[in-house]
């Protein structure tokens, strides 16, 4: 790609950039689904194939966050110079194919390697996805057109809980996998279809300059040199640690130490945690869009104000002595804990040039995932393992008050992402 300067930006058609939003979330519910129900049917599969937590951790973290993370670069690289909406199309295919394998797994390392095959195809979902939105709305619009993709974090985290828990519990969890996993096949071919490749860096003003794409090295490098980026990415990553084990874990807290059934999580823990992520999750993007026009520090404010509120409902979620009450602490982690991210992403694709945002969004996905997806449930997992000689099943609440020390890191790293976001 040649430098150019565009003379102003292209017309902006609201029908069909949400649209396309609205499309690309479905995809990101099915992406996030197909990673999601792995936690609801843990202690299905536990019972059945003799599972430790800390290789329940290993399944839900970091096993998959190594794939995940790692081709997530090169995907990045190669969406930055091709063809992004065909690569989300395929990408959707593979991550829902070996969804649907997972169901066939009979021990750990057949299901570490259809989960891991999971990881590979959805590397290539989120980034090109963040690059395609930021191409169809202007930068004072893609902080909620970001968060209604990330929309599909709290829907694919309802759809998978409702239907993966009453489908293990009527069918098992072999059939569960397959159910969740094959609508997506389709949904890639529709995505391929429909969804018109758009010219970079259309909707940025005038003057902004398109550079030739560079490698992933130097990508990488100019990431890091960049203060800002770098905090972003840290205090995400910090966000996502504490996010990704309440996520990978809460099913597995609420049936084991509070006594709730598969029955249960469907009707109820779906509900309460998918709405709430919801409301959660848009309300981050739509808050920072208005907040950030007078103050910029709204991107990282917003997030550590979030956690700060979240402390003490997540500390009487542990101890609640009902399973009824524990949901309804829950609900508070799950409307506050999700709202880093549209905030991030807004920061990345505003702040990165237009041939370089599929790939900075990559590296702030590298850095999130490896440090929250990666190290968030293996933690839980093996701090629940070494008290369980002790504690017996209540070990597994002790490991989740465990995260508390993490909420107050998350708090203390958004507030210096804040003060960099300003000076910049």
């Amino acid at each position: 790609m040649t430098d150019r300067t565009p003379s102003s930006a292209a017309e902006f058609k609201p029908a069909y950039a949400y649209f396309v939003a609205l499309l690309l979330a479905l995809l990101y519910t099915f992406n996030f689904l197909d990673r999601q129900v792995l936690s609801i049917l843990q202690e299905s599969i536990k019972k059945d194939l003799g599972f430790t937590d800390t290789q329940l951790g290993l399944l839900s973290g970091l096993n998959f966050a190594i794939v995940y993370t790692t081709l997530g670069l090169p995907v990045a690289w190669l969406a930055d110079r091709g063809n992004r909406v065909r690569i989300i199309g395929v990408a959707c295919t593979i991550w829902s194919v070996c969804t649907v394998a997972s169901g066939y797994a009979t021990n750990f390392f057949q299901l570490a390697l259809a989960r891991m095959g999971v990881a590979a195809g959805e590397a290539g979902g989120s980034p090109p996805s963040y690059s395609l939105i930021a191409d169809y709305f202007p930068p004072s619009k893609r902080g909620t057109a970001l968060a209604i993709y990330s929309l599909g974090v709290p829907f694919g985290m309802l759809v998978g809980s409702a239907a993966g828990a009453w489908t293990a519990q009527h069918y098992g969890w072999r059939i569960a996998f397959i159910a969740v996993g094959a609508p997506g096949i389709f949904l890639g071919l529709l995505a391929w279809l429909v969804i018109r490749e758009p010219q970079r860096g259309q909707m940025d003003a005038a003057g902004v300059i398109h550079h030739e794409n560079p490698s992933i090295v130097e990508s990488v490098v100019a990431f890091a040199k960049n203060k800002t980026l770098r905090l972003t990415a840290l205090s995400s990553g910090s966000s996502a640690f504490v996010g990704y084990a309440m996520l990978a874990w809460g099913p597995s807290f609420l049936i084991r130490v509070k006594g709730m059934t598969n029955g249960e999580i469907a009707l109820y823990y779906s509900f309460v945690s998918g709405i709430a992520m919801a409301f959660g999750t848009f309300g981050s993007g739509w808050i920072v869009d208005r907040w950030s026009r007078s103050n910029k520090r709204a991107y990282a404010l917003v997030p550590a104000t979030a956690f700060a509120l979240t402390i003490p409902f997540f500390v009487a979620m542990i101890f609640a002595p009902s399973w009824q009450l524990a949901l309804a602490c829950l609900a508070v982690p799950s409307l506050l804990n999700n709202m880093y991210l549209a905030p991030a992403i807004t920061v990345v694709q505003n702040a990165a040039p237009p041939a370089q945002r599929t790939m900075a969004s990559a590296i702030l996905l590298f850095v999130l995932n490896l440090i929250g997806l990666g190290l968030g449930p293996l933690y839980v997992g093996k701090v629940s393992d070494l008290l369980k000689p002790t504690h017996g099943d209540d070990s597994l609440r002790w490991a989740m008050f465990g995260l508390l020390p993490f909420i107050f890191l998350a708090i203390a790293a958004h507030i210096v992402a804040s003060r960099s976001i300003k000076r910049d």
